[in-house]
């Protein structure tokens, strides 16, 4: 088994909703075990499209699935909220993104692994480190908290509160 780190987004409709109801449906995909999941941060979007605020959250799993059938489950929760792809960028009711994958270094044409840019990101690296402090990014080879505290001190990602009432699966 591997741990899988999975960020969540929601800044269109009922934020809040659409992450627990993530959760809840990654939770009971037969192959991950929910084992901890991060507050929720509210954050600007990166886009410079005219939208909402993010929530933003992690989740860590125990996890025994291939990194492309993680993918097709993330795309069709993201698909089963509304989630369309009219732009990069765009307001999105949901969007999920496989992080990491234990060690695994991947790039196909539908799935880099680690992610590409969660290194430089706050509204990941901040509830990554907060469930996942010692999980190693596998090409940097710095830990979560490292890179954590490699982001300025401002890096306008605000703690929102818990988000999940659900508990980790034993």
């Amino acid at each position: 088994m591997e741990q899988l780190l999975i960020g969540f987004g929601s800044n269109l409709g009922d934020r809040t909703v659409a992450l627990r109801a993530a959760l809840h449906s990654l939770s009971c995909v037969p192959g991950l075990r929910l084992l901890a999941q991060s507050a929720l941060y509210e954050t600007e979007p990166i886009a410079d499209l005219p939208q909402g605020l993010f929530l933003n959250a992690c989740a860590l799993f125990e996890c025994n699935l291939p990194p492309q059938i993680v993918l097709a489950h993330l795309q069709g929760l993201e698909a089963r909220h509304g989630r369309t792809r009219s732009q990069v960028g765009a307001p999105r009711t949901l969007d999920l993104d496989l992080l990491l994958q234990g060690e695994r270094c991947m790039a196909t044409a539908s799935l880099v692994v680690p992610h590409p840019r969660m290194r430089e990101r706050g509204f990941v690296l901040i509830p990554a480190a907060e469930i996942a402090p010692k999980m190693v990014h596998p090409q940097s080879g710095k830990t979560m908290l490292q890179l954590r505290h490699e982001l300025p001190a401002d890096c306008g990602v605000r703690r929102f509160g818990e988000w999940v009432e659900a508990e980790a699966s034993g």
